[in-house]
């Protein structure tokens, strides 16, 4: 790779972040070393920033975060920019997805994401074992988590600033059916979907996604797009990776995300891809591994 870019833009599901939701020691010690060199690393992801630390390593820092999907940016742990969906929107998407039983988390800002109290029977339904042999582990792994500690019950809304919906369905049918609901809605109320598996979609505000969020943070540091890499494995990170000037998918990702990539990682998230990657390509030294 000739091009040397002065921002690298990573997704974590599939790409910094294992199977197993975890982020390695190694993949914290390559950004050290870039940012040490001058590099200005961020994390660009569908998750809300609330996630993130409990993912990462000790001490496992970046030079800001872009958060779900666009819809906020970070530094230092405050907010830069963000945008809101709408209330009317919020309380018209969770009467439908009432009415088609689709499980969901709505993330305000700054407190935790929240499924109303009455919904609560067949949200938790979906995510009953066994795993579905087509729903990824880190996803399966993240419900669980998100019913047994994350998720807070609400007999009602609360606030009226959220960040975005995540939805899933334990059968592609079902979700299909439900995006479905989502085209036809989208007739009345503009808004954006994304997707980062066959069994979720996310709503955001409409014209957002990973790449205006891209832009938002460059501008904050003064940065041109001309000088950025992403390395990303998913549909919700394919605005991204058509944004940047260079554009790395994972080995893991499907074949669509690596026709329009300029070069794919040798190994998988799960054999710390991003890591060898990036530590071929700077040929920075880390510890052994």
């Amino acid at each position: 790779m000739e091009f040397k870019p002065r921002a690298i833009f990573l997704d974590m599901d599939g790409t910094i972040l294992n199977h197993q939701n975890v982020v390695s020691i190694h993949t914290k010690e390559i950004i050290d070393a870039l940012r040490i060199q001058g590099y200005y690393v961020f994390i660009a992801t569908g998750r809300a920033f609330d996630e993130i630390e409990p993912m990462v390593p000790p001490g496992f820092q970046v030079d800001g975060v872009v958060t779900s999907n666009g819809m906020a940016g970070y530094v230092d742990g405050e907010i830069i920019f963000k945008h809101t969906l709408p209330l009317n929107l919020v309380e018209t998407i969770i009467k439908k997805a009432r009415e088609h039983m689709v499980y969901y988390e709505l993330f305000p800002y700054g407190t935790p994401r929240v499924t109303l109290k009455q919904d609560q029977v067949y949200v938790e339904d979906e995510i009953r074992d066994p795993k579905p042999d087509s729903v990824g582990l880190n996803e399966w792994l993240s419900r669980k988590q998100a019913l047994k500690e994350e998720i807070a019950w609400k007999d009602h809304l609360e606030g009226n600033e959220f960040s975005k919906f995540y939805f899933f369905a334990r059968t592609i049918e079902h979700i299909q059916t439900w995006k479905k609901v989502l085209e036809q809605l989208k007739k009345e109320v503009d808004f954006t979907m994304s997707v980062s598996s066959e069994h979720n979609v996310e709503v955001m505000v409409a014209n957002v996604n990973k790449a205006t969020g891209v832009q938002q943070m460059l501008k904050h540091f003064g940065l041109s797009v001309h000088e950025t890499l992403a390395i990303g494995d998913s549909d919700n990170d394919l605005p991204m990776l058509k944004l940047v000037n260079y554009a790395v998918a994972m080995k893991n990702a499907p074949d669509r995300i690596k026709e329009i990539a300029n070069d794919v990682t040798d190994f998988t998230c799960d054999e710390d891809g991003v890591y060898y990657y990036l530590k071929s390509q700077f040929e920075l030294s880390t510890s052994n591994k």
